[in-house]
């Protein structure tokens, strides 16, 4: 037996200090993925990005601490989000109104025979 004194074991792990506050940056990425998973419904499309836009913008303002990189593609993923949303809206009206204004004439031209 050995009078060497045991050396005092390490402490439990000390808490660790709070990251930066990410939240807006959080939200806004995810908005203007769905803006672009959604944008070929249209109007779910457009308003996703457009609140992607708006938080992006907002989280780059205030919150400095957090990546920057999750604003940017929440803006970035918005923008694209509203033109998908807008192409697909005009293609739905426009596949939707052509065959409508059609029928008319054809109707007409049926008649005559």
């Amino acid at each position: 037996m050995t009078d060497a004194t045991p050396t005092p074991s390490t402490p439990a792990a000390a808490p660790v200090a709070a990251g930066p506050k990410q939240t807006l940056s959080i939200v806004g990425f995810i908005l203007g993925i769905a803006s672009v998973v959604f944008g070929w419904v249209g109007i779910i499309g457009i308003g996703a990005g457009i609140a992607a836009i708006i938080v992006s913008n907002k989280a780059k303002k205030s919150e400095p601490g957090a990546p920057t990189w999750m604003p940017t593609v929440g803006l970035i993923t918005g923008i694209v989000g509203i033109v998908i949303g807008l192409i697909s809206g005009l293609v739905f009206l426009f596949l939707t109104l052509i065959p409508l204004l059609t029928y008319g004439s054809i109707a007409s031209n049926l008649g005559s025979y």
